[in-house]
C-alpha cells in the first residue's frame, strides 16, 4: 500500500511562483503544505539556468516576501552601474534553497518532495511518484491543489529545438558558452529574446569581437528601460515619474505605434536598432549600457526563423541561405520563456491555478493570490481581485496587459487591508516609494498630481486602442 499523506494544500512545482505562494501562506495562515517538484532542488528553472543569467529587474522585489534577496546594493561597475543589484542565477537558486531549508522545513508545516512526479488521481487526490524509483505516496488534500506550473517555463538547456543541426556544426545551449567560447573565434546567436541579448552582452563584455558575431533574430523587441524599475525614494523621479510619463503617453496616443513612439521619446522604452520597428514585446528589461553593447553587433539576420544550420551556412524558413564562419559556435537561445495559454479562473473548487495578476511580477502575483486565499471566503470575490493579465507577445498586446494591470490595481486599492498588505509586501516594489515620498517637495507633488490626472483618461484611451486593434 502506498504511503498516505494528508495536507491542507498541495503545491505542484517548487519554482519561484510556488515558493512565493507557500511563503505567504505560512505567514498569513496556519495551513500545512506539501510541495511536489520534478527537480532536485527548489527554484524551478533557476536550477538549470545558464551561468551568466541575471534578473531583469532589481533583486529588491523578487523571490518570496518574507526573505530579502541580495543586500539592496547599488552596482558600481558594468552595464548595470548606478542601479540596484541584479541577482545572478546561482544567487537566486541558492536563495530558494535557503528559504526552503531555513524557513519552510523548520516551520514543521511544509513537506517537500523533490524528484517526484505529481499525477492527479481525483479531485483532491494526487500520487507523488519518485523519479528514481520507489513507491508512490498518495496525497489527500483537504482544501486545494495549487498548480504553479501553468506557464511551463522553457529554458534553452531543456527545450526541444525547432531547427535542424547538421553534423559538424557545434550548437550549444547558453549554459555551455563560458566553457566552449574560448575555442572559437566566431559566434552565431540564435533567437531574439532576452536570453539572446544576455549571450551577446556576455560575449562582448568578455572580449569577443562584435564583428565576429552573427545574430539571427527573427523579430526585434521593444525593451523596458531598467532605470524606470528602480525602487525606493532615491529613484522616485525615474520610477513614479516614469509612471506619470507612461500615463500621459497613453492618454495622448492615437495608435499603438504612436504610443510606443511616445514611450520611447519619454525614455521608458528602448530598442536596439532605431531604424527597425520592433514586432515583439515580452516585458524584457534592460539598461541603456546593455543596449549600447548590443548595438555593436551589426551582422543581424532578420525576418525569418532558422530552419537548419550546416557548416558555413544557415538555411532560413524562407529558403534563404546565410553564410556563417567556418567552425562558428552557434548558441541556441530560441526557447520560448513561457507557454502561450489562454487565462483561466485562478480560484476554483478545490483548485488554485496561479497566473500573473500584475505583469511582469510572477512572485508578487503568487503572494497576492495566497493573501486573497487566506483573507477572503468566496471564490467569486477572490477571482474579482485576482484577474489574470494576458501575457503580451507583440506591441499590439501591450494595451490589454497594461489595462489589466491598472484594473487589478484599482480593485486592490479599494480593499483597505489588502492595500496595506501590498504596500508592506517586499515584492510590490513601488508602494513604499509612493508612501515614503516627501509630498512637501514640489517636484514630488507635481509627479503625483500628474499621475492622478492622467490615469483615468489613460485607462479610457487604452480601451480605444484595444478596440482599434481587434
Amino acid at each position: 500500500m502506498p504511503e498516505t499523506i494528508e495536507t491542507d494544500y498541495l503545491i505542484i512545482g517548487a519554482g519561484a511562483v510556488g515558493m512565493s505562494f507557500a511563503d505567504t501562506m505560512l505567514t498569513e495562515s496556519d495551513a500545512d503544505i506539501v510541495m511536489v517538484d520534478r527537480r532536485h532542488a527548489p527554484g524551478g528553472h533557476w536550477v538549470d539556468a545558464y551561468p551568466f543569467v541575471r534578473l531583469h529587474q532589481p533583486s529588491a522585489f523578487y523571490g518570496v516576501s518574507s526573505t530579502s534577496l541580495g543586500a539592496d546594493r547599488i552596482d558600481e561597475r558594468g552595464s548595470n552601474a548606478g542601479y540596484f543589484e541584479l541577482a545572478s542565477g546561482a544567487e537566486v537558486a541558492a536563495y530558494f534553497e535557503r528559504v526552503m531549508r531555513e524557513r519552510f522545513l523548520p516551520s514543521g508545516r511544509v513537506k517537500y518532495l523533490p524528484m517526484h512526479d505529481a499525477e492527479e488521481k481525483g479531485k483532491l487526490e494526487v500520487d507523488a511518484t519518485p523519479l528514481l524509483g520507489g513507491g508512490a505516496a498518495r496525497i489527500r488534500v483537504r482544501k486545494r491543489i495549487v498548480d504553479s506550473t501553468f506557464f511551463d517555463t522553457a529554458i534553452p538547456v531543456t527545450h526541444e529545438r525547432k531547427f535542424e543541426v547538421a553534423e559538424g556544426v557545434e550548437c550549444i545551449a547558453p549554459n555551455e558558452l563560458p566553457r566552449r567560447a574560448p575555442a572559437h573565434a566566431e559566434y552565431v546567436i540564435l533567437g531574439g529574446g532576452k536570453t539572446a541579448m544576455d549571450a551577446g552582452v556576455w560575449l562582448i563584455e568578455n572580449g569577443a569581437d562584435p564583428g565576429k558575431i552573427t545574430w539571427a533574430r527573427p523579430r526585434d523587441s521593444w525593451l523596458i528601460n531598467r532605470e524606470t524599475t528602480q525602487p525606493t525614494t532615491r529613484f522616485f523621479n525615474q520610477s513614479v515619474g516614469g509612471m506619470a510619463l507612461q500615463m500621459e503617453a497613453i492618454k495622448a496616443a492615437t495608435s499603438v505605434d504612436d504610443l510606443f513612439d511616445r514611450l520611447e521619446a519619454a525614455g521608458l522604452m528602448l530598442r536596439i536598432d532605431p531604424s527597425i520597428r520592433p514586432e515583439m514585446f515580452h516585458f524584457a528589461t534592460i539598461s541603456i549600457g546593455e543596449v549600447d553593447l548590443l548595438k555593436k553587433i551589426e551582422r543581424v539576420v532578420r525576418g525569418a526563423h532558422v530552419a537548419k544550420i550546416e557548416p558555413r551556412r544557415m538555411v532560413l524558413s524562407t529558403g534563404e541561405e546565410v553564410e556563417i564562419g567556418d567552425g562558428a559556435l552557434c548558441v541556441d537561445c530560441t526557447a520560448s520563456a513561457v507557454a502561450k495559454r489562454p487565462p483561466q479562473s485562478i480560484f476554483e473548487d478545490g483548485r488554485i491555478t496561479l497566473q500573473m495578476t500584475r505583469l511582469p511580477n510572477p512572485t508578487f502575483s503568487a503572494a497576492l493570490a495566497a493573501y486573497v486565499e487566506t483573507h477572503y471566503t468566496d471564490d467569486a470575490e477572490r477571482n474579482r481581485l485576482c484577474v489574470p493579465v494576458p501575457l503580451p507577445d507583440m506591441p499590439e498586446d501591450w494595451p490589454a496587459a497594461t489595462l489589466g494591470n491598472m484594473t487589478n490595481q484599482l480593485a486592490w486599492s479599494q480593499e483597505q487591508d489588502l492595500r496595506a498588505w501590498i504596500t508592506d509586501c517586499r515584492l510590490d516594489g513601488f508602494g513604499k516609494t509612493v508612501r515614503d515620498a516627501d509630498r512637501s517637495d514640489p517636484d514630488v507633488a507635481d509627479v503625483l498630481a500628474r499621475l492622478k490626472v492622467a490615469a483615468m483618461p489613460a485607462a479610457m484611451n487604452l480601451q480605444k486602442l484595444i478596440g482599434a486593434e481587434a
